[in-house]
């Protein structure tokens, strides 16, 4: 289904960047992250993670670095991954250049926090010899002393003035490889630190909204800041912060740009709330879905409404839909039109069986551009 001019995004011009094989900015797709919460140094554990992560589509995934058996672990991880691998780092320098040495495909450090020129210069060189490109992360929670005592709190100058200092010691040496992030868990003081520094800078722009919460109040708050960023075009790269598995993060993020036209990847259920019309149990139905359809990548849509109040019209609209109707006998709508009925008994089987022959159609069919948000 084609986007509406209404619906249409402008996206803010950005100067891209690679990350690994994976270009963040400009015209690429916007990227979904996540972050790993193994002991890096477990490779083992940390691997199996990543690939539960890939298999729900992130595009590049950063890890914690804290110490050396982290670094150590690091090579073994990066040649494991299918995507590019981020490597924390906060302070130590020292980790940097291990990281870079050991195959990151960006290092996430702050170049002011980590002590003399030197250090900077030396991480710097790290980073250009090994191809990583760097990530600047500042947060609320973690401004520098002397920003807190100017500003009194932390406030969207403060944000805006951190990056800019940590963005001018990156150019100072020659370094341009890098995008920015400016976080905070209040979704007011995010989304306006986004905005002041995308009117400052041509980088391409990190998104996120930090310790955002569990699941459902995390996802919330996300999707309402970083969703607001994104309909005004700010945003290059997205990471969903919550208190729940790093795959839960990615299926988030994919959530937040489908509901935007942004990106698509796997089936966009469109489905009612159920009432006493209901001609079967909508919200089981709709669980047992999603769950059982994770596994499809190629883009495409499934309407499961209880009644015919709104259920055909809504199928019109996807490519397959189900329609609650009486004595257990529903109808189901392919490609917006009626085609055939289908008994209580085995209807979520059913309804799986057509949306695995229709992904394998519509795959069949697409080019390798169209099916790039379907592809591993």
């Amino acid at each position: 289904m084609s986007i509406r001019p209404w619906r249409d995004i402008a996206r803010r011009p950005s100067r891209q960047i690679m990350v690994g094989n994976v270009p963040v900015g400009g015209d690429a797709p916007v990227t979904v992250q996540t972050m790993t919460n193994t002991p890096t140094s477990d490779a083992r554990a940390t691997i199996d993670q990543i690939r539960r992560c890939e298999d729900a589509g992130v595009d590049i995934i950063r890890v914690s670095c804290p110490d050396v058996e982290s670094t150590q672990a690091l090579k073994q991880i990066v040649r494991a991954a299918r995507v590019p691998i981020v490597a924390d780092i906060h302070f130590h320098y020292k980790r940097a250049l291990e990281a870079a040495d050991a195959g990151a495909a960006c290092l996430r450090i702050n170049p002011g926090n980590i002590g003399s020129a030197d250090r900077v210069r030396e991480v710097v060189s790290a980073a250009k010899a090994n191809g990583c490109a760097i990530r600047i992360g500042v947060n609320a929670g973690s401004l520098e002393k002397d920003l807190l005592e100017k500003y009194g709190e932390p406030c969207p100058e403060a944000l805006v003035e951190s990056a800019l200092d940590h963005i001018r010691i990156l150019e100072d040496h020659g370094f341009h490889d890098y995008k920015v992030a400016v976080k905070a868990s209040d979704v007011f003081l995010a989304v306006a630190a986004y905005q002041q520094l995308a009117s400052a800078v041509d980088c391409p722009l990190h998104l996120g909204i930090t310790e955002a919460g569990g699941l459902i109040g995390g996802t919330v708050k996300s999707a309402i800041g970083m969703g607001s960023l994104l309909w005004a075009g700010i945003g290059d790269t997205i990471r969903v912060s919550l208190s729940a598995e790093p795959e839960e993060e990615v299926r988030v993020g994919y959530e937040i740009l489908k509901s935007l036209g942004i990106r698509s990847r796997g089936v966009r259920v469109v489905s009612c709330p159920s009432c006493a019309r209901q001609g079967f149990d909508v919200i089981r139905t709709v669980e047992a879905l999603e769950q059982r359809l994770q596994h499809i990548k190629t883009p495409m849509s499934l309407s499961v409404l209880g009644c015919v109040v709104n259920g055909p019209g809504e199928a019109r609209e996807t490519d397959i839909g189900i329609t609650g109707g009486g004595n257990g006998k529903h109808m189901v709508y392919l490609s917006g039109v009626t085609d055939h009925h289908v008994q209580d008994e085995g209807m979520i089987d059913h309804i799986v069986r057509l949306i695995e022959a229709k992904a394998a159609e519509i795959e069949a069919a697409s080019t390798p551009l169209e099916t790039l948000d379907a592809a591993e």
